[in-house]
């Protein structure tokens, strides 16, 4: 993990990103991506359209103070930062920098009930959870550090996912953390507990996995089993695959209940299939 792109808006839950993507630029010794996308009609970012180019430079000088203010952060400090201001739509921006930098992690921000909601039913963070082809950490509270003992990886532990795992063992093992492999039972979807313990086993058996539990959780729906056995076991973070719309929609269907969503405070990172 040497590159890693923070999106921001310079807004209070795109700060607790940029402080948790400082302590792994730091932990790791990567190059932090500062991305601010200044969301102008085009013609205003066009120099063709000579009568308005000056209300362009005004949002991008805006947006360099901004940086600036914010590049003075103590917890930035020794951390090599590369500063970018585009005229582009949010979520094709971010795609676009992923690309142009060969980013290996993005770090999203996302706070508490209001924010989960947005993040599942169609907002920027959504989308780029959704598509990109690096994962994505998305953090909901204020925190200086992630510190990861307890990870959670949801799934329902097919063969598609075997590469995604890899990534997310990768990720878990880099914090020495303990693996915990959940497959959530529901009354639509049951399968019996032996049968979901050798599935996990078996599915395991190809990678070497230092610390490792099996769990399987009954609930009402998915997205509450997973949440519900985090809050169980205190979680740091939970894991999960997604291929497009099948992955993520199959997870969170963007119909959560408010209590659910109180209870989805701990971070979430997704490796796309």
């Amino acid at each position: 993990m040497k590159k890693i792109l923070v999106p921001t808006d310079f807004s209070e839950k795109a700060a607790y990103a940029l402080k948790v993507a400082a302590h792994l630029a730091k932990k790791n010794n990567a190059t932090l991506y500062v991305l601010h996308m200044l969301e102008l009609p085009l013609h205003l970012a066009t120099a063709g359209s000579s009568g308005e180019l000056p209300e362009a430079i005004y949002f991008m000088k805006l947006a360099h103070q901004k940086f600036e203010k914010l590049l003075q952060q103590p917890y930035l400090k020794g951390i090599d930062v590369q500063e970018t201001v585009e005229f582009h739509q949010a979520f094709d921006g971010i795609i676009d920098s992923v690309k142009k930098h060969n980013i290996d992690l993005i770090v999203m921000g996302s706070a508490g009930a209001t924010g989960l909601k947005e993040l599942f039913i169609g907002s920027n963070t959504e989308k780029v959870v959704r598509n990109a082809d690096v994962p994505v950490l998305v953090i909901k509270k204020d925190m200086e550090t992630l510190n990861v003992e307890n990870f959670v990886f949801a799934s329902d532990f097919g063969s598609e996912y075997k590469a995604t795992f890899e990534k997310a063992l990768s990720f878990a093992t880099s914090f020495d953390a303990k693996i915990h492999l959940l497959m959530v039972n529901t009354p639509n979807k049951f399968i019996t507990s032996h049968a979901a313990t050798e599935r996990m086993e078996k599915f395991a058996s190809k990678f070497d996995i230092p610390n490792c539990t099996y769990n399987i959780y009954n609930d009402d729906t998915i997205e509450h089993g997973i949440m519900n056995f985090s809050k169980s076991i205190d979680a740091d973070l939970i894991g999960i695959s997604t291929h497009g719309r099948k992955g993520l929609a199959h997870f969170f269907n963007g119909s959560l209940s408010e209590d659910l969503v109180n209870h989805a405070l701990r971070p979430v990172i997704t490796f796309k299939t």
